[in-house]
């Protein structure tokens, strides 16, 4: 069983930064992709960012070139350094593990991810103008 702990939520002013951090535990696949997801009230769940296993990434459009995830996996840890941030990324973050075994459409594509396999509790990211 798959355990994630997120950790680094925060209020920052418009242009700060914060590094969200997310330790996983339990038998996470070779082949699976970890990701982050955010959920702002009343708003539907957005994906942020995804890593596969070989190290491929993929964003949403709106925090390209400002946000980046990348892994340590001898630290069994997941990362997202958020720069620029806006008013707009005000959100609760979570930290998530996918498959390929799912039946729907992958979340980040073209990474084949398309199952949520563990869901880590959250940090809240509060972000003012």
């Amino acid at each position: 069983q798959v355990q994630l702990v997120e950790s680094g939520g925060g209020s920052v002013q418009s242009g700060g930064s914060l590094r969200l951090s997310c330790v996983t535990s339990g038998d996470i696949e070779r082949w699976g992709c970890m990701a982050w997801f955010r959920q702002a009230p009343g708003k539907e769940r957005e994906g942020v960012a995804a890593i596969d296993s070989a190290g491929i990434t993929r964003y949403a459009d709106s925090v390209l070139g400002r946000f980046t995830i990348s892994q340590v996996n001898a630290e069994k840890t997941l990362y997202l350094q958020m720069d620029s941030l806006k008013p707009e990324d005000t959100a609760m973050y979570h930290c998530a593990f996918l498959t390929t075994y799912g039946s729907g459409d992958a979340y980040f594509p073209p990474l084949g991810c398309n199952a949520l396999n563990a869901w880590g509790q959250g940090t809240q990211v509060t972000v003012s103008s």
